[in-house]
């Protein structure tokens, strides 16, 4: 069984991501707010974390061979605490988790119910399982993950404020999916530290998509 994998992005579709391996070619699937991040890394060399499962089909007379991929770990045994939640299976969690995991994460520790029910297929009554269900476990397997540990991740309130977030908005404004626009956002950052308006991310950004298109 396959743990992990790495190789060339050859593509990305609306639910999956082609990973070369050599001669041979693996279909991975990934969450909803994966696919929008890697779409601006195909052509590049990716590794991921895998979980394998067989997918029901023809009404049970067919089982097919799946891989999931996550960038670590963690994320790996976040979503399968995530789908050990009655009414969410593997499917619909790849489309309900498009946000970063760890967002997911601080909303379930939070009892942020309201986050959750924003996730797509995840309404009012499943979004306050979920709190009941995770938030205990959350807290005490996924404290790194939700940003609760102490030295983990910064609060939005401690990173120094630039124009990023005003670009991303921006950015949703002109079509970009969140999660896409939160990527671009984030590498045109690290390229160049010194950005620091609004305006002068969104240049970047575009430029930055339009040389990955």
């Amino acid at each position: 069984m396959l743990a992990s994998i790495q190789g060339e992005l050859r593509s990305v579709g609306d639910q999956s991501a082609m990973v070369q391996v050599g001669p041979l070619g693996y279909e991975i699937m990934l969450t909803a707010g994966d696919v929008g991040r890697l779409r601006l890394a195909v052509g590049q060399d990716v590794q991921f974390t895998l979980l394998h499962y067989l997918e029901s089909q023809s009404n049970g007379a067919v089982f097919r061979p799946r891989l999931i991929g996550f960038s670590n770990e963690v994320e790996r045994a976040f979503f399968e605490l995530f789908t050990s939640v009655k009414g969410i299976g593997y499917r619909k969690a790849l489309r309900a988790l498009a946000m970063p995991m760890s967002t997911i994460a601080r909303a379930v520790a939070e009892r942020d119910a309201d986050t959750l029910r924003s996730l797509p297929e995840i309404g009012k009554r499943t979004a306050e399982t979920i709190v009941l269900d995770l938030a205990e476990k959350v807290e005490e397997q996924f404290a790194s993950l939700a940003g609760h540990a102490e030295g983990g991740a910064e609060s939005e309130e401690s990173r120094p404020a630039d124009g990023g977030h005003d670009a991303i908005t921006v950015l949703v404004q002109l079509g970009e999916a969140r999660p896409v626009a939160a990527e671009l956002v984030d590498r045109v950052r690290r390229a160049d530290p010194s950005i620091s308006d609004a305006d002068a991310f969104v240049a970047a950004a575009l430029r930055l998509k339009s040389t990955v298109s």
